[in-house]
């Protein structure tokens, strides 16, 4: 199943088979505040890698599934950057947790199931279990790439303070007790940007 609107983006659904089966060179694991941008650098990698070669997973992909199946909501209208998934954020929020507390490993084995190429992107990484999962199965191939942005920049993207939204763990469980492999600042210099993103591919290549 493909994200309307986002090419190449990609989550399974179904049955779940071993997440050994298709095993990836590089599986770089994105977090970053909301309107930090992790979407546009994860797409620009995937650009500049091609679809062939990197593949954009998100982990938000089966929790907003089976959350809209759950509550008789409008999935695809959870996918985009509308006020409707807004609206069922807090809540889609809980309910994970729930998911997660009983299963940590829940989202993260639906979303790499059949996912061929060589190099992953999780573009909505979240929480220390994702990163301990991604960990536990593909050992050394897992690089944690941390996008910032200022507030400033972020307000200018739209972005706004919701209590319970930005206060929560989905936004603030990587904050401490992680060591990131990459810091990729995309505050609107494009030159910086791209600078940071060429020196992030070169090393993707080197494990290729």
């Amino acid at each position: 199943m493909v994200c309307p609107g986002r090419a190449h983006v990609r989550w399974a659904g179904g049955g779940v088979s071993s997440p050994m089966a298709g095993l990836p060179r590089l599986v770089l694991l994105l977090s970053g505040k909301r309107k930090s941008g992790k979407d546009f650098v994860a797409e620009e990698i995937q650009s500049r890698l091609g679809p062939d070669v990197c593949a954009i997973l998100q982990l938000s992909g089966p929790l907003k599934e089976q959350y809209a199946k759950e509550h008789g909501l409008d999935f695809r209208r959870l996918l985009d950057t509308s006020d409707y998934k807004e609206t069922y954020r807090q809540d889609m929020i809980r309910w994970g947790e729930e998911k997660r507390n009983t299963d940590p490993g829940f989202f993260c084995r639906i979303v790499v199931e059949g996912v061929t190429q060589p190099v992953w992107v999780v573009s909505d990484t979240r929480r220390l279990s994702d990163v301990e999962w991604f960990r536990d199965v593909y050992g050394a191939a897992v690089q944690l790439v941390r996008v910032v942005a200022t507030e400033e920049t972020r307000k200018r993207r739209k972005w706004v303070f919701i209590v319970g939204v930005d206060n929560a763990e989905s936004e603030c469980g990587l904050d401490q007790g992680v060591t990131f492999d990459w810091v990729i600042t995309n505050d609107g210099d494009e030159l910086s940007l791209d600078s940071q993103l060429e020196k992030l591919l070169h090393f993707i290549y080197s494990k290729l």
